[in-house]
């Protein structure tokens, strides 16, 4: 009888052994809720003792209630980041999961070209940082449709195309532009076939650069060169438009195979150069304020929107320094030289004046 009789040392042995389900770290296995807890989620995975889910391993989302992402009885994946070691249970994440489908789900809408919406979280020093399924990632200024992230506002949601989707460098590059420009391409032929040279239209500014703006006609971005935006000289696009502003320009240029179309706002005024043919002639001796000065020469404004060009030797005989005889803004009496308004060209003169 003693021998059938089983000591409690071999009942816990064999209790022991009859759990082969063994766990190891990076592992995923599925588990159920079973328990809340102050701190987290007691989970069922099959081993010893129920697992433990700190409330920090259970979403991407910083934003959400732990309740809006589980609840008792759910059965889920779970990742396993610390396995059972003696008394200790072992530490699940369900963030991780989320995590690494959210990575698949954006390669594979990469892969696939779709576009995806993100959530703009912040302005960084070139670009934004903006939020899909969970991840961060990072739209460079260059690939925002108006190039400065201050335009945007957190908790803005726009649409984006995926650059790259890297989980082993933690990289997500988007891009705003691409979606545009692919938007653009599906609509451009049928715009562009309702537009004319010299027809006027009304667009919205929506990126603003050194060299000019882009308004945005019908769905299509036309390029406002700087040299289009005023007859005066302008230091920037800005001087004058701003983002966001609704303009009137007029076409006076549309390229059919690259869909592009050039505009102008200066040509929706009276073109100055034609004003003055009446006003003035060779000979005549005007005042005019100096708008640039530069290493051959002074520009004078003569009239609004009008330069003409008081070369160095027209000024005295010899060398002159015109920096140190002239400051930008100053009045000063000049002599029309040359006059072929209808080449947009004035010749002055100072030294003439003399004789």
């Amino acid at each position: 009888m003693a021998n059938e009789t089983m000591s409690n040392q071999e009942f816990e042995k064999l209790l022991a052994d009859s759990y082969t389900y063994k766990i190891n770290i990076a592992d995923v296995v599925k588990g159920v809720v079973v328990k809340k807890e102050k701190d987290g989620y007691l989970v069922d995975i099959g081993a010893k003792t129920e697992a433990f889910l700190p409330n920090r391993e259970i979403s991407n989302f910083p934003d959400k209630d732990a309740d809006e992402v589980i609840k008792l009885w759910d059965e889920k994946e779970f990742y396993i980041i610390k396995d059972e070691e003696d008394d200790e249970v072992a530490v699940l994440s369900l963030k991780k999961v989320s995590c690494a489908q959210a990575w698949q789900k954006l390669a594979d809408m990469k892969a696939n070209n779709e576009n995806c919406m993100a959530k703009v979280l912040s302005s960084v020093k070139g670009g934004l940082i903006a939020e899909i399924e969970g991840l961060r990632g990072f739209i460079p200024s260059s690939q925002l449709r108006t190039g400065t992230p201050s335009d945007m506002q957190a908790g803005q949601e726009i649409e984006v195309k995926i650059l790259e989707a890297d989980p082993k460098r933690n990289k997500l590059i988007l891009s705003q532009r691409q979606v545009y420009t692919q938007q653009r391409e599906m609509v451009a032929d049928e715009i562009i076939s309702r537009l004319a040279v010299d027809q006027i239209v009304e667009g919205e500014v929506v990126r603003i650069a050194d060299f000019g703006a882009f308004v945005d006609i019908e769905g299509i971005d036309g390029l406002l060169p700087i040299s289009e935006i005023s007859w005066e000289r302008i230091k920037h696009p800005s001087d004058v438009i701003q983002l966001g502003q609704k303009i009137e320009v007029k076409i006076i240029k549309i390229d059919e195979d690259l869909k592009r179309i050039s505009l102008s706002l200066k040509r929706m005024g009276a073109n100055p150069w034609d004003e003055i043919v009446d006003k003035f002639k060779e000979g005549d001796i005007i005042k005019g304020t100096i708008n640039k000065i530069t290493s051959f020469g002074a520009f004078i404004n003569i009239f609004p929107g009008v330069e003409a060009l008081l070369p160095s030797s027209e000024i005295a005989d010899g060398q002159v320094n015109l920096n140190s005889m002239f400051n930008l803004g100053d009045e000063i009496e000049v002599l029309i030289k040359k006059f072929t308004p209808q080449e947009h060209r004035i010749g002055l003169s100072m030294k003439d004046i003399q004789k």
